[in-house]
Parts: C-alpha cells; structure tokens; sequence
C-alpha cells in the first residue's frame, strides 16, 4: 500500500476554465503531487473552508477566536472548561487532511505570493527537521513551504506516531483563520474526516497537527489503474454525500473536493481530508458552498465511471473531455456505465452546464444528492472470478466413438437357492447365534479396550501435568492503540481533542465529559440517551482478552464492548454488537474478561451513567484504557 497521509500544500499551475473544486490560489494541502506530459509537476488543490452556520466553539490556547473570514470570535481563555461554551457559536470548522509524499515528490522553493487585501505575505517560517513544537512534535521531514506557510510530515513524540503539520508565522493575514478551522474542525469529530488533533499559537508561530494515514491511498491512484466498477463508484458517492450532508449541518464545508482529498482505507472506506483548513490557509471562500460541494462530488463520480475529468482541462492525472463537445453525460463517454449513476452525475453537475437526459432537478446540496443515492435501486456488488478448471491445465474429454465406447457392466449372477427343508432352517438358527455371540464378545472386549485405555490416558496427563505444571492458556499481552475517538453517536462530541488522554500512558490526563444538571444519565437528555465514551482503534482485527479503564471518577456505570471483524470507522451503539461485559457499577478502576477471545479491531469503553461531583450535578470521564489480547 502506498504511504499516504494529510499532510502537505503544494503549488498548483491552472490555465483555462476549471471547475470550483480546482481554484484554490493554486495552492494545494495534499501533499500528493502527480507528474505532468514532458515531466512537470502539478500538486492537488487544497481543501476550503466555508461558514454556513454556527457551530461549537473549541476551548484551546487563549486568546480571541476569529472566524475564517477574519472577523473577531469568541474570547476562549486557555483553561476553559467545554461545557462553558458548549453552546455558544463559533468559527467555521474544518479538519484538515493531507497526504505524505510519494516517491517523486519534490518540495517547491519558498515563492513570495501577493495578497490582495494585505500586500506581501510573510515569509515562510524558517524550520529544519529535527525542530520540536511544544516540546513534543518533532518535525520531520518539509513537504512543502508556500504562501508563507510550510508543511511537514513530523512524530509525536509522546504517543510515538506519525502526524502532520501545517505552520505559519502569527502575523500572517489568514493565522486566525487557520487557527478558527482548525479548532472548529477538531469539534466535529466525524471519523469519515481526517481529524484535527491540536492548534496551537506559540512563541510566534501558529501550528495545526492532524493524522497521518499510512495505511490510505488518494482516489487519484485508485483512478490510475482504470475506471471503478458500478458498485465501488456507488460506495464513493454514497459515503462522501453522507460524511458533506453531515459537515454542512454543522455549518462547515470543504470546497476544495477533489480526487486528490478523498482518501480509500484498506477496509474500503471513504476519508475526506482539507475540510476547512486548507481553505483557510489558501484564503478560499464562497457564497454558495454547498452547491460548489455537491458539483465537486458530481465530478469525482463524473471521473469514477469515465477515468475523464468532467472539464476540458486535463487534471489530477485525468483526461479532460474536448472542449467543442461541452459536458456529456458518462454512459455516453464509456460503454457500460451504470445509467442511474450516470443520470446521478449529471444532476450533481447540472448548474454548471450539464444536462439531465430525463430531466430531474438537479441536487445543488449534500443532502439532496445523499438521498438521490439513496433512491437508486441496490447495486449489487461483482462477482468473484471462479476457475473452472483446478487443475494445471485444461484437459479435453476423450471422444466417445466406437472403438473407445464405455464397456458394458457384465451380468450379475444369481444367488444360489436357500437350502430345502429342517436341515436350512437349523443351519440359519444356528449361524445367527454364533453371530450375536461373536458381536456380544466384540462389543465387551471394545468397552474394555477404551475404558482401559481412556485409564491410563488420565494417567499419563496426570503424570504428564506433575512434571511439566500442564498446558497453560496462552498469556494474553498488551495490544497496542493506534487511536482513540469519543463515542457521540447523537450529537457533536464534547471534547473530541481530549480523546487520545485516554490513551496516551498517562494516568494524570483525562478525558472527561461536560456537566450535566439533575440526571446522572446525561441529563436525560433525547440527544445523549446512548451514553458516551472511548472508541480505541487496534489498528488491526485482534483477538481481545481483556479490558481495563482507569476512571476519572467513581460510581460511573460503564460497559465494554466491541465491534465486528469487518467493521470500519463505527460510529453509531448499533455498530458494537460484540458484549465484552455488561453494565457496571466502577470504582477508580474497571477490569474485565471476555469469556472467549473476542475478534475485533474497535473497542468502546461506554459510560451510560455519571458519577455525582457537586450536587445535582454529575460528571465522568476516562483516564487509560489498556486492551489485552492474544499476541501475534
């Protein structure tokens, strides 16, 4: 598998007509760069930002909080608790993704960009691998510097894994952009998104640390290999109108989609990265972002049945169509397109020139073409290939003719006839009797041999066990974590950033939940009536021994449980349908043991029930979590 990440920003040339997916000040968060005929390099667009509505204002380092526009914000002091802010408005929001560079990638020089509103841009920070942030994210190697910002591919050096970082100096006109998105972004905790994990303004330098996906490849080398079969393509659109629909109702877009951003997991799932902070620090806007969204997903479907670009230009490793042709619809591109996905495209691009062959409205949102999809009969998915043939090669039936006709089964004798009178009917008693008493002596000696046998087998263990001290189970050993989400099935997560506190080795940090006032069941509340929690990521299916949680409090009722082999990315109760234990009463700590391994790569460390902290108020949360399970 291809490395792949979220990470860098690279400069982009564009010429002619491109559509809103592909104008971004030519500058790109992607890190992935594809070479050109005669040996140019064009890199992918960066995502956008967009503020549609209000969202959730993220507590982080002090200061004020503009939104992505520029416009002052929230004032958030550094220690300020989530439930102080849990309702007030705040920044757009975007999760910013990228990708770690392939083999041919090569960083771009620093260039000097002009600002229209502000003039020259700062300088890009002057950094070199090696440098820490924060005494933590040692920077590793640069992917890009541009527009006065520079990317990176860096560890963290205190939960030992890759990340990416964007830095740029504080005074840069679009820091308090960037650093808005950023916070905003890590609110949203969708796993669909390629997560924000920190942003930080220090000693004059504003940074943002996100994942860093290894295990993913860019829907620009999927389409390399060839058009998607009608199933996959489904999938794709399916997944990324679902994960739009749902960013856009938190007020937050992404503007800059393209087959560069979409990231395709091992387990088959879809990961959108640059939502919102590649935009930002591009100084992307736009006063229709949804529909600039919506027509981005009509093109990436437009590429996955066709292998074309649905513009003229050629872009992203894609052919664009010919110009003197205009935007045709896919099964008129390529022979044996899906015809409901095809009219699907259509619709997502028909503001910008297309045309409908049956003439339905057009989806000009997320949710419109989300249930657009949803609507189309079920696409079933290929069929495995099947040889018929086993054996080392193809072997032709003989000819059947006259000289090599199957020979014919020779007579059966008959029996010979029973023996006349008395003398056959005693020979018959007599031959029965010894049969019955040759079976009665058979069966007693048989019950002897294994009742003996069946001895000295115990024997034998028993001896064998007094020598050796028996066959132990296998130990059961740690397992690593490589990530940990909060579980928020209903509403937006409360403290999305806190989530790997629950993990990172150390009991002193927590992740800990809001107040809630006169329940202990999250207030009653309809939007928080399945609990909350820890989901960790085993970075593989492992077979789970044993769980054990140190709580940030005593007397949460908890549970443990766990979801399918197959599952990816699960995010609703439903998707966990594996009972490590049940539910609990705990104390500081919680242990328990499955019964039998249990198979899986997602453990949740559910808390359905608060602990009393003050009075009428109720509180939780998680301090470390440790799985066990049979090792490799």
């Amino acid at each position: 598998m291809a490395d792949r990440s979220t990470a860098a920003v690279d400069v982009a040339k564009e010429s002619g007509r491109s559509p809103l997916a592909a104008h971004a000040d030519g500058a790109t968060a992607d890190g992935v760069t594809a070479r050109k005929p005669g040996g140019a390099q064009a890199g992918t667009e960066a995502g956008g930002t967009g503020a549609e509505g209000p969202g959730e204002t993220a507590t982080g380092t002090g200061g004020t909080s503009p939104d992505a526009s520029g416009t002052p914000g929230t004032q958030v002091p550094a220690d300020a608790d989530a439930e102080t802010v849990e309702n007030a408005p705040s920044a757009p929001s975007a999760a910013d993704a990228g990708s770690g560079p392939s083999a041919d990638t090569v960083a771009e020089p620093s260039v000097v960009i002009y600002d229209a509103d502000s003039g020259v841009l700062p300088a890009t920070p002057d950094l070199h691998s090696g440098h820490k942030l924060a005494r933590r994210y040692r920077l590793e190697e640069c992917l890009t510097r541009t527009q006065g910002f520079s990317s990176w591919r860096a560890v963290d050096e205190k939960l030992r894994r890759a990340v990416g970082v964007h830095v740029l100096p504080a005074e840069h006109p679009r820091a308090r952009s960037v650093l808005a998105a950023a916070r905003s972004a890590a609110l949203l905790g969708d796993p669909r998104f390629v997560q924000v994990l920190d942003a930080v303004e220090e000693k004059d330098l504003v940074w943002v640390v996100h994942e860093w996906l290894p295990d993913a490849v860019d829907l620009t080398a999927v389409l390399a290999s060839g058009p998607m079969e009608p199933y996959d393509a489904h999938r794709l659109v399916s997944q990324l109108s679902q994960a739009m629909a749902a960013a856009h109702r938190e007020g937050l877009s992404h503007l800059c989609l393209h087959p560069g951003t979409v990231l395709r997991t091992e387990s088959g799932q879809y990961r959108i990265r640059g939502l919102a902070v590649s935009a930002a620090l591009l100084g992307k806007q736009s006063d229709t972002p949804q529909r600039d969204d919506t027509e981005a997903i009509g093109a990436l479907l437009y590429a996955a049945l066709t292998q074309r670009w649905p513009y003229p230009d050629d872009a992203h490793g894609l052919s664009g169509l010919p110009a003197d042709i205009g935007m045709v619809a896919p099964d008129q591109v390529r022979a044996g397109v899906h015809r409901g996905l095809s009219e699907l495209a259509m619709r997502a691009l028909v503001h910008d020139g297309s045309a409908s062959s049956r003439h339905e409205e057009p989806c000009t949102t997320p949710e419109e073409l989300a249930k657009a999809v949803a609507a189309l009969p079920k696409i079933r998915p290929p069929e495995p290939e099947v040889n018929p043939y086993r054996g080392s090669g193809y072997r032709q039936p003989p000819a059947r003719g006259p000289h090599n006709a199957a020979p014919r089964p020779a007579p059966v004798p008959p029996p010979p006839p029973a023996l006349p009178g008395r003398t056959g009917k005693v020979l018959k008693w007599g031959v029965s009797a010894l049969l019955i008493a040759a079976l009665g002596l058979g069966s007693w000696q048989l019950a002897d041999t294994l009742m003996n046998g069946r001895k000295s087998s115990q024997d034998s263990t028993e001896t064998s066990s007094g020598a050796t001290g028996g066959n132990s189970p296998k130990p059961s050993v740690p397992l690593d974590i490589t990530s940990a989400t909060e579980f928020s099935p209903l509403k937006g997560a409360m403290k999305p950033a806190d989530a790997p506190k629950a993990v990172d080795g150390d009991d002193s940090s927590s992740w800990i939940t809001l107040h809630f006032k006169g329940f202990a069941n999250f207030g009653n509340l309809p939007d928080r009536s399945n609990g909350s929690g820890i989901v960790v990521d085993l970075g593989s299916v492992r077979k789970v021994t044993d769980v054990e949680a140190k709580m940030y409090l005593p007397g949460q009722t908890v549970e443990v449980l766990a979801a399918a082999p197959d599952a990816s990315a699960p995010t609703a109760l439903a998707d966990f349908p594996e009972r490590i234990s049940q539910e609990q009463s705990v104390g500081k700590e919680l242990k328990v043991s499955a019964a039998e391994p249990v198979e899986t790569r997602y453990v949740l460390v559910r808390i359905s029930a608060l602990a009393p902290e003050t009075t009428g108020q109720y509180r939780g949360g998680i301090s470390e979590i440790t799985v066990r399970g049979e090792g490799e």
